[in-house]
């Protein structure tokens, strides 16, 4: 039999119904991973192990008193929450020092939603400082490291989540994406990486919808992971100024996992949209070879050019820039020279300038929209660059480093604009291991068929097998 960590989510709550492990076996076994691996890859900013065992005494309770048929699809499993998400009575640190002793009364509406599924949460996930960055450091846990090569970033913003899932030491975690955040650290990672669309899962009460980028989603080593945990979170809240239209009653995006997409029509493009920008050559390998597995399927595969070009640049630096003030601070001195570097430009923003930002963020997104409207999918890398060392970003100041994350954001950034779909697989790994993904984008609001045609890909090229080599 499998060790409990190499099982995936669906496959341990499965376990847990029919009484062949508990959740507390499931939680100790997972803390002790936590406790070997977690340190020396940079997951977490806070264990929650005590919580995180009461939480399992109890579901062991309903497990022993509850028909196994009546439990939710996830229950008893353990998993991770991003600390960018408040989560009640945890320390929830949003990756800064001037965080670092606050403790949320409340939590997040997915927080709650993934507790009411029947998961345990082991502890809050490492993350950069206010989710700023496409890598993951700060001045409280140090980087996240991806498990594969750890001298390279684990990605980010949800760097954290996405090693500790790599590294089996949950098999899923929440994370969330604002220009990349879940797609980015995926491919670092060589995991699944799911952006749903904008609106599918409630940002609230407290976190801001202005921009209308940011997204909370699952990272998975399996296509059915993640739609499980899209069911979990896909909620609608009142108040929330976003819906994505939901399913059919009676429909789950877990059971659209397990459907064949049927014959699609895919455009598929490399270019990165800037001038001077080079895909690393085994980016454009991984690619090729995902698009050569679409046809393969049966699906019309369409070279089209980049639906954005170098549009969206230039806006989304702006409202980037104004989005950083969100988060209230008392005292700038403790924020990191790349996050005062981001509120120094926020503050240099007129409101008419802000204002043009959002306005040719949203009219260059409608334009992309339009041009892809012919397509149910897009191909694209996810990454124009490999992941790089953990210290390399900043190296020469909070503006280079600004620039230099142009190669981890230039594909995934349109999709937060757009508010369409998009997953980062892990089809591609270098000769020397060094996984690779590629993004697919689906039509708006079509998590659905996405999901689908991510389940057909994994299962023609599974890689869930695949483990990063770590010292025992």
């Amino acid at each position: 039999m499998a060790q409990l960590h190499e099982l995936d989510a669906m496959a341990q709550a499965a376990a847990v119904r029919a009484r062949e492990v508990s959740p507390v076996e499931l939680v100790e076994h997972h803390l002790d991973r936590a406790e070997r691996y977690g340190e020396g890859l940079g997951v977490f900013l806070t264990v929650t192990a005590d919580a995180a065992r009461a939480q399992a005494k109890e579901a062991e309770q309903q497990v022993r008193d509850a028909d196994p048929g009546q439990l939710p699809p996830l229950f008893g499993v353990p998993t991770a929450i991003k600390d960018l998400n408040p989560t009640a009575g945890v320390r929830t640190t949003f990756g800064s020092r001037a965080y670092a002793d606050f403790t949320p009364a409340g939590d997040g509406h997915a927080v709650a939603l993934l507790r009411a599924a029947g998961t345990i949460s082991i502890g809050k996930t490492n993350t950069p400082e206010f989710g700023l960055s496409a890598y993951t450091d700060n001045d409280l846990a140090g980087p996240a490291r991806s498990p594969w090569d750890t001298t390279r970033t684990a990605g980010g913003s949800s760097g954290g989540a996405a090693a500790a899932v790599a590294a089996e030491i949950v098999p899923f975690a929440h994370g969330s994406d604002g220009g990349g955040s879940l797609r980015i650290p995926a491919s670092c990672c060589g995991i699944v990486g799911f952006k749903p669309a904008r609106g599918r899962i409630s940002n609230g009460p407290l976190g801001s919808d202005v921009t209308g980028m940011p997204v909370q989603g699952p990272l998975s080593r399996t296509v059915r992971d993640a739609a499980a945990m899209l069911d979990a979170m896909a909620v609608p809240q009142p108040g929330d100024p976003y819906w994505a239209p939901p399913l059919p009653d009676g429909e789950s995006f877990l059971a659209h996992a397990g459907r064949e997409p049927g014959r699609l029509r895919i455009g598929i493009y490399t270019d990165p949209g800037i001038e001077g920008l080079d895909v690393d050559p085994e980016a454009l390998e991984a690619h090729r070879a995902a698009a050569a597995l679409l046809a393969s399927l049966g699906h019309e595969v369409e070279e089209i050019a980049n639906p954005f070009g170098d549009s969206l640049r230039k806006p989304f630096m702006g409202v980037w820039a104004g989005q950083s003030l969100q988060m209230k601070v008392g005292d700038e001195d403790q924020l990191r020279p790349l996050t005062r570097w981001w509120r120094e430009a926020g503050r240099g923003l007129s409101a008419e300038q802000y204002n043009d930002a959002l306005y040719g963020l949203q009219t260059a997104a409608r334009r992309g929209v339009q041009k892809m409207a012919a397509y149910d999918a897009v191909l694209a890398p996810t990454l124009a660059v490999l992941p790089h060392a953990t210290g390399w970003f900043e190296e020469e100041g909070p503006a280079e480093a600004a620039r230099r994350q142009m190669g981890y954001s230039c594909f995934t950034a349109a999709y937060n604009a757009t508010g369409q779909p998009a997953a980062s697989l892990p089809l591609h790994w270098t000769a020397d291991g060094v996984p690779v993904g590629v993004m697919l984008a689906g039509r708006p609001a079509g998590e659905a068929q996405l999901l689908s045609l991510c389940a057909q890909i994994e299962a023609a090229r599974p890689w869930a097998d695949r483990r990063p080599p770590l010292n025992p």
